[in-house]
């Protein structure tokens, strides 16, 4: 038995989140068909993080085992001959037997791109967020400190959210501006079910107007989903790596794709 670490990109308005459920047409159902036609025997995909419907992956890390004797070219190509689109392979990797894509990951990364402009996007809809009022780029800076750290993140944790501990350590909320588009990159230890999209409506929130930048301590420690904005729409939401330790010889950093993600 061969272990593979695997690399994905897809869109994820073709899917309805990554894990397998009845009836419906899941990135992990897709990719373990088509492993399981590669391999000729039944394949199980083990992902570094469950995103949900709608949102994207630039760079998923997902695991499988498998006695199938093929190329690394094989579960990339091969594999990608049977996919759907808006699904790919990007890599693959044989690892260790003790890798595990998620429990050995040391950090996850998001980024999500949103659009400040009057009108909604026509090219780009479903793959930006978007926001038609006028944003206070200065508050949504001076709000970004009060999140980094290590926190009990339950004002933004949803309420299906399985995770043993609210607890998170964020590292990383770097904002860019590039015209009327905005970057935000999200580095955390783990992430609370809909924690970066909870986090994003309540940094809107403050640069609509409708909070002052310090808002954000208070809401933090008041470890209450009930008192936080609504959740944030998922089209701009793309996991866009994965971090490992160095013994596993994976590329740890977010690979840039296509000028956008």
């Amino acid at each position: 038995m061969t272990r593979y670490a695997l690399a994905l990109e897809y869109d994820g308005r073709a899917f309805s989140g990554w894990q397998v459920q009845p009836d419906r047409v899941t990135v992990q159902g897709a990719l373990e068909r088509a492993l399981s036609q590669m391999a000729g025997a039944p394949v199980r995909a083990h992902a570094a993080g469950r995103t949900d419907a709608g949102v994207h992956a630039s760079r998923q890390i997902v695991h499988f085992d498998t006695d199938a004797n093929r190329s690394l070219t094989a579960w990339v190509r091969g594999v990608n001959s049977f996919l759907p689109e808006g699904v790919a392979v990007l890599w693959a990797r044989e690892v260790p037997e003790h890798f595990h894509s998620r429990f050995v990951a040391t950090a996850r990364h998001y980024r999500y791109l949103l659009l400040n402009h009057p009108v909604r996007p026509g090219l780009l809809a479903g793959r930006v967020g978007w926001a038609h009022q006028q944003l206070d780029l200065d508050a949504l800076r001076a709000a970004i400190p009060h999140l980094l750290g290590t926190h009990d993140f339950s004002s933004f944790r949803a309420a299906e959210c399985q995770a043993k501990s609210p607890v998170k350590t964020l590292s990383r909320l770097d904002m860019r501006v590039d015209g009327q588009m905005i970057y935000f990159d999200f580095s955390a230890d783990a992430f609370l079910h809909h924690m970066v999209r909870n986090l994003m409506g309540a940094l809107l929130h403050v640069a609509r107007g409708n909070e002052a930048p310090e808002w954000m301590a208070g809401l933090v420690a008041a470890q209450n989903r009930s008192v936080a904005p609504p959740t944030f729409m998922p089209d701009g939401l793309y996991l866009a790596g994965v971090s490992y330790p160095a013994e596993f010889g994976l590329s740890t950093e977010p690979e840039p794709r296509y000028g956008l993600i």
